[in-house]
C-alpha cells in the first residue's frame, strides 16, 4: 500500500484550544497554558488534557486510514481495567466506525487518598478500513475521557483540510458537560446536540472543575463563538467550594468577563440537572468504595441540611440564584438566557433512568438530555 503522511497541525483539527508540540507528538488542550498554570490543579490538569469534543476534520478519497497515539489510560487502585477509550469516525455526518487504541500512558488514581502517579508508555495504532473511496468529509473525534498525544496520521490517499463555517458553540460545564459515563465520545449530550442542531463544538467541560474560576472565564471570553452556554453548580456543590454571599457575585463576575468578548452573542445559562442526593444536602460529595472492586462507584453527601441556613450550597439554592442572576441582568442583557437543567433531565426521567453513581448520567441519559437541550436551546430556544 502506498501511504500518505500528513503533518497533525491545528487546520486539521477542531475543538481545541491550544496544540502543546511534545517530544512525543501534539496534544490537544482545552485550556491554555496560562491557565493551566494558574490553577495548577492535577484534576483540572486531566480533565482539559481529555479531549471531549476534539475532532480532526478532513476531506479525502481514502479508504484506509491509520492515526499513531499515545493514549493515557485511567486505573483505580482496587478496581477492575476500565475499557480503552473509544474513537468515532464521522463520514459525511453520520457513524461509521469506531475503534481504540491499545496501552500508551497510565495514570494511577487512589481514589482513597486522592494520589496520582503517571507511568509512561508506547504508541498504538488505531486502524480505519473499508472507507468509501470517494472524496468525502471525515471526522476523527477522540475519546472524550482518555488525554491522546496524536504522533501520526496515514491515508492511502491524499487529505486536505475543511474549512467549517457552521456556527461555532461554546459550552462549559463539569464532567457531565464532558461525557463522563457516556460510551463514546459523540454520545455525550453536548456532542449529541450540536449534531442535532448542525453547530461547531467546543467543549469545555471540565470533569469535578466547572468552578467559576476567572481563567476558564477569561479562556471563554477569548475563543471565537457564536454561541455560548455555561452550566454551572453541581461542582460548586459537591465540592463544599463557596458560601451564597461568595456565589452570586462569582457568577455575575463570569459572566461579566465573557460578555467582554462576546457582548451581543446569546448566552445561556444553565442549572444543573437533578441530582437527588444534592437538591437538599450540601456538599461535600464522598465516595464509596465498598464496590469498587466489583467496577462500582458511588457517591454520598456528607453536608447536613442545617447549614443551609448558614449559606451552604445546595442545587435548590443555586438554581433559585441563578435564575434571580439572569432576571436581573436581563434588563440590560437581552441575550442573556436561563434554562433550568432539570428540564433535560428531571424527577420523571430520574425514576425512568437514575444515576448509576448518585452523580452522572449513564449513556441513555446523555442522548436524552442532548436531544432536550437540541430542542430547548436550539430549536427556537436561546440558540434559535
Amino acid at each position: 500500500m502506498s501511504w500518505t503522511t500528513t503533518p497533525i497541525t491545528a487546520e486539521l483539527l477542531r475543538g481545541f484550544v491550544e496544540l502543546e508540540h511534545t517530544e512525543r507528538g501534539v496534544l490537544p488542550h482545552r485550556l491554555p497554558a496560562w491557565a493551566r498554570a494558574q490553577a495548577a490543579d492535577g484534576q483540572l490538569a486531566m480533565a482539559e488534557s481529555q479531549p471531549a469534543g476534539v475532532r480532526l476534520l478532513l476531506r479525502t478519497a481514502a479508504t484506509v486510514i491509520e492515526l499513531d497515539t499515545i493514549p493515557t489510560k485511567r486505573e483505580y487502585v482496587g478496581a477492575p481495567t476500565r475499557p480503552d477509550g473509544v474513537y468515532d469516525v464521522v463520514v459525511d455526518g453520520r457513524l461509521a466506525a469506531q475503534g481504540s487504541v491499545p496501552g500508551g500512558d497510565a495514570l494511577v488514581v487512589d481514589m482513597a487518598t486522592g494520589g496520582f502517579e503517571h507511568r509512561l508508555g508506547e504508541s498504538g495504532t488505531l486502524r480505519v478500513v473499508d472507507l468509501p473511496s470517494d472524496d468525502k468529509r471525515v471526522e476523527i473525534w477522540l475519546p472524550h475521557d482518555e488525554t491522546t498525544v496524536l504522533v501520526a496520521l496515514r491515508t492511502d490517499a491524499p487529505v486536505r483540510p475543511v474549512a467549517d463555517t457552521r456556527r461555532v458553540w461554546l459550552h462549559h460545564g463539569s464532567s457531565i458537560s464532558q461525557g463522563s459515563n457516556a460510551a463514546h465520545p459523540t454520545g455525550t449530550w453536548p456532542a449529541v446536540a450540536a449534531g442535532l442542531a448542525g453547530v461547531d463544538l467546543v467543549n469545555l467541560g471540565f470533569g469535578g472543575s466547572a468552578l467559576l474560576d476567572p481563567f476558564t472565564a477569561r479562556t471563554m471570553r477569548d475563543t471565537p463563538a457564536d454561541l455560548v452556554s455555561v452550566k454551572v453548580g453541581i461542582n460548586l456543590v459537591n465540592q463544599d467550594l463557596m458560601r451564597t454571599r461568595a456565589f452570586r457575585p462569582a457568577v455575575h463576575g463570569f459572566l461579566d468577563t465573557i460578555r467582554e468578548g462576546h457582548p451581543d452573542a446569546p448566552l445561556l445559562l444553565v442549572s444543573p440537572v437533578l441530582c437527588p442526593i444534592h437538591e437538599h444536602t450540601p456538599g461535600p460529595s464522598g465516595p464509596d468504595l465498598s464496590g469498587l472492586a466489583e467496577g462500582r462507584l458511588s457517591f454520598v453527601a456528607m453536608g447536613d441540611p442545617a447549614e443551609v441556613a448558614a449559606g451552604k450550597l445546595t442545587l435548590e439554592v443555586v438554581r433559585t440564584e441563578l435564575s434571580r442572576i439572569v432576571a436581573e441582568r436581563r434588563t440590560a442583557d437581552p441575550h442573556l438566557h436561563y434554562l433550568d437543567g432539570r428540564r433535560l433531565y428531571g424527577a420523571e426521567d430520574e425514576a425512568e433512568l437514575p444515576l448509576p453513581d448518585s452523580l452522572h448520567p449513564d449513556p441513555a441519559t446523555h442522548r436524552r438530555m442532548g436531544g432536550r437541550f437540541a430542542e430547548l436551546g436550539f430549536a427556537g430556544g436561546a440558540f434559535g
